[in-house]
C-alpha cells in the first residue's frame, strides 16, 4: 500500500511534464529531480504543470532560481490577463478561448514564466494546442534553436489561434441562424440572436483584456537586452493580436447584420400580412356597397322578389369575392 507521502509524490509527478529540447534535434522528457542540472545555451527546458500546481511551481522555481515575486504572483492565480517582469525573467497570464458549445465561451488561464533557456507553463485545465504542440515536437524538434522569448511568442501565438478557432465556430453559428431566419423568423431566432450577442461580447471582453500583455511585449523597454530576433517575434505577435481583435470585432458586426436580416424578414412578414388584410378589407367593402344598395327603402321591383332576390344577392357577393381572390392571386396581391 502506498503511504500518504508516496501517493502525494506520484500525483505530483503525473501533474508535471519536463521536456528538454537540444540543438541536436533531440527531445527528452525528464524527471523533476534532473532540473538542477546545468542549462546551457544549446538547451531549452519546457516545464508544463497542469492543475493547481502551486506546490510544484514552488519546487521547480527553487531549482531554477526563479524570482520569488513572480512566483508569488502566479500562485495568486488571478484570472485577468497581466504581465510582470523582474530582471531577465518575466511572467504572463493569458486566457485561452474554449468553446463549450451553444456559443458558450470560457477563458482558461495560461500562466507563463520565462527566464534564461527555460519556460514554465501552468494551466488548471488541459489545453488542446499545448497537447498538439507536444505531440508535434515529440519526435524530432528544432525548438532548441529558439530562445525562451521566441518560444513564449510561439506559445502565445498558438494561444491566439484559439480565438481564431472560436471566431470560426461563431461564424458557422451565424450562418445557421441566418438560414433559419430566412426560412421562418420565429421566436427561436430571437433566442439565437441573444446567444450570438452574448457570445460575441464574451469573446471581445476576453481578448481585449490582453491588450496590456501584447502592447507591453511589443515595447522596446520590455526586453532591452534581448536579441533583435526576440523583438521581431514580439512585434509579430502584437500584429497577430490586432488581427485577432479585427476578427472578433467582425463577429460583433455579423451579429448586427443578423439582427438586421431578422428585422427585415419580420417586416416583410408584417407587410405581407397587412397586404392580405387590406385586400380582404377592399373585398368586404365592395360587398358592403352591394348590401347597402339592397338595403335602401325604394319601391323597386327587385325588392319584391323576396327569397329569390335574397339568394341572388348573396350569390352575386360570393362570386365577387371569388373573382377578387383569383385576381389577387394572379396579381400576387395575396
Amino acid at each position: 500500500m502506498e503511504t500518504t507521502d508516496q501517493a502525494s509524490f506520484n500525483s505530483r509527478k503525473r501533474a508535471i511534464i519536463v521536456t528538454r529540447f537540444t540543438s541536436h534535434d533531440e527531445t527528452a522528457t525528464l524527471p523533476v529531480e534532473d532540473l538542477n542540472c546545468d542549462i546551457n545555451d544549446d538547451t531549452l527546458i519546457w516545464i508544463e504543470i497542469t492543475g493547481d500546481g502551486s506546490d510544484l511551481l514552488a519546487d521547480v522555481s527553487r531549482q531554477l532560481g526563479v524570482s520569488q515575486s513572480l512566483v508569488d504572483r502566479v500562485c495568486n492565480l488571478h484570472g485577468c490577463p497581466w504581465i510582470d517582469s523582474d530582471g531577465d525573467e518575466y511572467a504572463i497570464c493569458a486566457l485561452a478561448a474554449d468553446h463549450l458549445g451553444d456559443l458558450e465561451f470560457e477563458g482558461i488561464p495560461l500562466y507563463l514564466l520565462a527566464g534564461r533557456n527555460y519556460v514554465i507553463t501552468i494551466h488548471p485545465k488541459p489545453l488542446a494546442f499545448l497537447e498538439n504542440l507536444r505531440a508535434r515536437e515529440g519526435r524530432r524538434s528544432q525548438v532548441a534553436t529558439l530562445t525562451a522569448d521566441s518560444f513564449v511568442a510561439s506559445l502565445l501565438s498558438w494561444h491566439l489561434d484559439t480565438y481564431f478557432a472560436a471566431a470560426s465556430d461563431f461564424e458557422r453559428s451565424v450562418e445557421r441562424l441566418e438560414e433559419s431566419v430566412l426560412r421562418d423568423p420565429a421566436s427561436e431566432s430571437v433566442k439565437g440572436l441573444r446567444r450570438l450577442r452574448k457570445g460575441a461580447s464574451r469573446l471581445r471582453r476576453m481578448l481585449s483584456a490582453h491588450r496590456v500583455v501584447f502592447t507591453s511585449m511589443a515595447r522596446p523597454d520590455f526586453r532591452p537586452d534581448a536579441a533583435d530576433k526576440s523583438e521581431r517575434h514580439f512585434r509579430a505577435l502584437y500584429e497577430q493580436y490586432e488581427r485577432a481583435m479585427d476578427v472578433i470585432e467582425n463577429a460583433r458586426e455579423l451579429v448586427i447584420g443578423s439582427f438586421e436580416l431578422f428585422s427585415n424578414q419580420v417586416a416583410l412578414q408584417t407587410n405581407g400580412t397587412m397586404r392580405v388584410l387590406t385586400f380582404i378589407t377592399v373585398v368586404i367593402g365592395f360587398q358592403t356597397v352591394v348590401a347597402g344598395i339592397l338595403g335602401m327603402n325604394f319601391d323597386a321591383p327587385f325588392f319584391k322578389t323576396q327569397g329569390a332576390g335574397f339568394w341572388l344577392a348573396v350569390g352575386v357577393m360570393g362570386v365577387m369575392a371569388v373573382l377578387a381572390g383569383v385576381l389577387g392571386r394572379w396579381r400576387r396581391w395575396i
